[in-house]
């Protein structure tokens, strides 16, 4: 069985992992024959976010524990995960992808480690909604220029093509696949304007992965 790594960053769009960005990829990485592998930060993650009122205050809440509500416990310190571990890598969208793995403009240690582990190994990285930011400050350091989607985000895509990418547009419910460096994205709720255009989109990125697997 393969197995498929999952990068979670908290729980919720604001400082975490997207909820149901997160889900539907567990349901397909599931339902595509392979095994889930959930790890995250162990640190304090950047924001803490009031969903309700769409506020933001300084971070108390740690990453890993957030997020091990989404993967029901079963979860990982990614001080302690290898490309090893895993067939192929996903990171789930929510600003934490953003806010939670990066320092500035650059990865922080960790993710970097194991994004350049994956990358070097020949396994696939999908990335998902604004995680593909992340990946662009990744690739960039890893000396490749890769082509990727957030969707139609005049802003994020220049930051993206000001690392040397390649931005291309794309639907929330299709995928950008760089078969050379097998990497696949999809804009998520970057774009999406329901669940079900959602489901489309990750069911596709998630399939792309796997045969890349």
């Amino acid at each position: 069985m393969k197995k498929v790594g999952i990068l979670l960053t908290g729980c919720g769009r604001g400082d975490g992992s997207e909820v149901h960005e997160a889900t539907l990829t567990i349901l397909h990485v599931v339902k595509s024959g392979c095994q889930p592998v959930f790890f995250a930060p162990n640190e304090i993650q950047a924001e803490d976010y009031d969903h309700a009122t769409d506020a933001s205050k300084s971070g108390t809440r740690n990453c890993l524990v957030e997020a091990a509500r989404i993967s029901r416990g079963n979860i990982l310190d990614i001080k302690n995960v290898s490309a090893a571990d895993f067939d192929a890598l996903i990171l789930p969208g929510g600003r934490g992808a953003v806010l939670n793995l990066l320092d500035g403009e650059t990865l922080k240690p960790e993710a970097l480690r194991v994004i350049r582990e994956t990358h070097e190994s020949g396994k696939p990285i999908g990335f998902v909604c604004i995680a593909p930011l992340a990946g662009a400050y990744a690739f960039k350091a890893l000396g490749k220029s890769i082509t990727i989607t957030i969707g139609d985000d005049p802003g994020v895509a220049a930051k993206i093509e000001a690392c040397g990418h390649t931005h291309k547009k794309c639907s929330a419910d299709d995928v950008v696949i760089d078969k050379a460096n097998r990497v696949v994205s999809t804009p998520a709720y970057m774009t999406a304007t329901d669940i079900a255009e959602l489901d489309a989109g990750i069911g596709r990125l998630v399939a792309a992965v796997v045969e890349l697997a």
